[in-house]
C-alpha cells in the first residue's frame, strides 16, 4: 500500500473516531427496524427501504448527529489528551480547520435534507444542531443537567422518524424512555470513568462535586426506576419475544449495579460502560423480537 493510501486510510478512520461511525450506524438501524417493524408493519420492506423522504430524515439526522460529535469533539480535545490519549492521537490526525469545514458542511446538507421533507423538519433539526453546540459549549459542564442533556440529545433522532410518519405509537414512547435511562446511566459512568480529565479541565460533573459514592446512588435509582419500565412493558405491551430482552436486560442491570459498587477502576468502569453499549446495541436489535414472523413475510 502507497504512504498517499495510508494516509487517507488514517485519515477516514480519524473522522469515523470523531463522529463516532459506530454510534450512527446504531442510530440509522433502530430507524428502519422501529420503521419497518412499528410504524408501517403492513407495509412490503423495499417499499420502506426504498422510501426517498424516509431515507432524508435518516439522511438529515446522520449528519445532525455526526455533526455533534465534531463539535463535541472540538470542545473536548484537551479533556480527551487525558483521558483517552490513544484517541486523541488518532482524532488529531485530520485538523480542527478540516473538522470545522466539515462540521458546517454536514449541517447544511441536513438542512437541504429536511427541506425535502417539511417546514417542522427544519425547525427540529435547527432546534436540534443548537441545542447540541450550546449543551458542548455551555452544558456539558453542569452536573447533572449535563448528563441528562446528554441522554435527552442522544436519543431524540431516535424520534426523528415521527416528522415523516406522525404515528405516534405509545410503544416507542415507553421504549425510547427506557434507553434515555440506559444512556443517563452511561453518562454517569463516563463520568466516573474520566474523572481524571473532568478535574484538571474544571468539569463540574456529578462524580467531581458530590463524589463516587453520591454518583453510583443516583445510578441506583436509575437501575430501578429502568427495571420498573422493564416490568411495565412486558406486562402492559404485546412485545412477542422482545419479552426474553427486556427479561434479560432486568438481570444483566442488576448485575451491572453491582459491578458499579464493587469497584473504584477506571478500568472496571470502561467495562461497565461497554456493556451499557451492548445493551443499547442489543436493545436496537430487539425491535426484530416484536414478530420475528414478519421479517420472513417482507424478506419473503
Amino acid at each position: 500500500m502507497s504512504i498517499f493510501k495510508k494516509h487517507t486510510l488514517l485519515k477516514l478512520l480519524s473522522i469515523f473516531s470523531v463522529v463516532r461511525g459506530y454510534n450512527i450506524a446504531l442510530i440509522l438501524l433502530a430507524q428502519y427496524l422501529t420503521s419497518i417493524f412499528i410504524l408501517s408493519p403492513d407495509s412490503e420492506l423495499l417499499d420502506v427501504l426504498l422510501d426517498l423522504y424516509l431515507f432524508a430524515i435518516v439522511l438529515a439526522t446522520v449528519g445532525a448527529v455526526a455533526s455533534g460529535y465534531i463539535i463535541n469533539n472540538f470542545y473536548d480535545q484537551e479533556k480527551d489528551l487525558i483521558n483517552r490519549p490513544q484517541k486523541f492521537i488518532l482524532d488529531q490526525i485530520v485538523s480542527q480547520q478540516t473538522k470545522l469545514k466539515l462540521y458546517f458542511i454536514l449541517n447544511f446538507l441536513v438542512l437541504l435534507a429536511a427541506s425535502a421533507i417539511s417546514f417542522r423538519a427544519v425547525l427540529f433539526f435547527v432546534c436540534y444542531i443548537f441545542s447540541i453546540w450550546f449543551y458542548s459549549h455551555k452544558i456539558k459542564k453542569m452536573p447533572i443537567v449535563g448528563n441528562l442533556t446528554s441522554a435527552l440529545l442522544s436519543i431524540a433522532p431516535f424520534f426523528a422518524i415521527f416528522l415523516y410518519f406522525q404515528n405516534y405509537n405509545q410503544l416507542i414512547f415507553v421504549f425510547g424512555f427506557y434507553l434515555f435511562l440506559i444512556l443517563a446511566m452511561r453518562e454517569l459512568v463516563k463520568d466516573l470513568e474520566n474523572i481524571k480529565g473532568d478535574l484538571a479541565m474544571n468539569y463540574q460533573t456529578v462524580p467531581v462535586i458530590y463524589g463516587e459514592r453520591s454518583t453510583k446512588l443516583l445510578i441506583t435509582v436509575f437501575v430501578f426506576i429502568n427495571i420498573s419500565i422493564s416490568l411495565i412493558l412486558v406486562l402492559n405491551f404485546d412485545l412477542g419475544l422482545m419479552d426474553y430482552f427486556f427479561l434479560g436486560s432486568i438481570l444483566t442491570l442488576i448485575g451491572t449495579l453491582f459491578m458499579t459498587w464493587k469497584t473504584s477502576s477506571i478500568k472496571h468502569y470502561h467495562r461497565i460502560h461497554n456493556v451499557l453499549k451492548i445493551l443499547i446495541f442489543l436493545g436496537v436489535l430487539s425491535i426484530t423480537l416484536l414478530n420475528p414472523a414478519l421479517i420472513i413475510n417482507k424478506i419473503f
